[in-house]
């Protein structure tokens, strides 16, 4: 007979160990199983070892989906403020980078600790976490009101399944989409997903920018209607760096990235600049807010080398248009391979925003990455992860 639990979370990452543990202190039996070989690999790697585990900006305009509305119940019940408040009953320390993301001062090992504890601490609730790793899922069906799932040779049963695996970003840590697979085989829908936060490639035309690979700068990067003031990096495939990460959510094959370089500048800068400092030239002029290179590339592609006395104001004002709507059209992103989180995912139009259970079949919850619930580049996506399975975990 199959071993029997309360609930079967399928994930063992940032979602996946928060149901679980939050169920568990709910006097839940709830069994977690994961094909990797230790729990919450993700949160191991992110923020630069150091795990941006929320921002205290969240809003719900901070997400993408095809219903922007969707993620607002979660995030309202589950706080920034709230894991702020159980980093600190742990007695982890942190501090704030710019634009409200919050860092761990040691290790992201801090936080996978954290939710490890949190399970274990289902005990003394009543309840029983079982994290078990090394698990590959073969096989998972639904009969009788219970959910059966075989792992490793091992048959489990529970009334209520929760799918916590993620999406199929950085596949050098087992990421796959077998959630989309598993949704379909249930009966609900899957907004296509593609890589998101991730830096965008360049055609053969661009290749005089590529020629800046390792060059940041301050910039307004915009893709569609969404814009970002942000560093940009040049790299040997094309343009990376906080800014690009943040509009290649947005973007489209066959679209603009349009770049300002010089945001703080003002309508009319370049030609004023020619009245007050006639013998400066453009490539000067430019690296004072500019690095070096960067501003000589930029002068070169607008063919403006001389002093700035001998060129027409028509064409300085042509500059000035250029340089604050620099328009790149990338051929392509780096992938999943190099993507932080993947857009798109299980269509929420199937899930219940309260419980993040499929509406046609009471017991099976989404939560995480699988969801079609993309946050900005900066802790959103974690603030996502503790919310939805906070929010499952309620439900279970």
């Amino acid at each position: 007979m199959p071993s029997s639990h309360d609930a079967i979370v399928l994930g063992a990452g940032a979602a996946g160990l928060m149901c679980a543990g939050v169920a568990g202190q709910r006097g839940r039996r709830v069994l977690v199983l994961d094909h990797a070989e230790r729990p919450g690999n993700k949160i191991l790697i992110s923020g630069g070892g150091r795990c941006n585990f929320t921002n205290i900006a969240t809003a719900p305009d901070r997400f993408l989906s095809a219903n922007p509305h969707f993620a607002r119940s979660a995030l309202a019940r589950y706080t920034a403020a709230d894991f702020v408040a159980l980093v600190d009953r742990h007695g982890i320390t942190w501090h704030e980078k710019t634009l409200g993301q919050l860092f761990c001062d040691g290790s992201a090992r801090q936080i996978v600790d954290l939710l490890l504890d949190e399970c274990a601490a289902a005990g003394a609730h009543g309840g029983q976490v079982d994290v078990q790793c090394g698990q590959a899922i073969t096989d998972v069906i639904h009969a009788d009101g219970m959910f059966r799932v075989t792992a490793g040779g091992q048959h489990w049963q529970a009334p209520a399944l929760v799918v916590a695996t993620g999406g199929p970003s950085i596949p050098k840590l087992g990421a796959t989409g077998f959630a989309y697979d598993l949704a379909r085989r249930f009966g609900l829908k899957v907004v296509e997903p593609r890589p998101a936060l991730v830096p965008l490639t360049l055609p053969g035309e661009e290749l005089m920018f590529r020629q800046l690979s390792g060059i940041a700068a301050p910039v307004a990067a915009t893709a569609g209607k969404a814009s970002f003031r942000e560093a940009a990096l040049f790299t040997h495939r094309g343009l990376s760096g906080p800014a690009i990460l943040q509009v290649s959510s947005y973007w489209r094959r066959g679209q603009p990235v349009v770049i300002d370089f010089l945001p703080e500048a003002g309508t009319g800068w370049l030609r004023q600049a020619k009245r007050d400092m006639p013998r400066q030239t453009l490539p000067r002029l430019l690296a004072r807010h500019l690095p070096e290179r960067l501003a000589e590339a930029l002068a070169e592609r607008l063919g403006l080398g001389g002093e700035l006395v001998g060129m027409a104001d028509a064409k300085l004002a042509a500059a000035e248009d250029r340089l604050a709507g620099w328009r790149f059209t990338p051929n392509g992103s780096e992938g999943y391979a190099k993507a932080e989180v993947t857009a798109g995912g299980v269509a929420t139009t199937g899930l219940s925003g309260q419980t993040m259970a499929a509406r046609h079949l009471p017991g099976l919850h989404f939560i995480g990455e699988a969801v079609d619930v993309t946050g900005w580049l900066g802790g959103y996506n974690f603030q996502w992860a503790w919310a939805s399975g906070w929010a499952a975990a309620q439900a279970l």
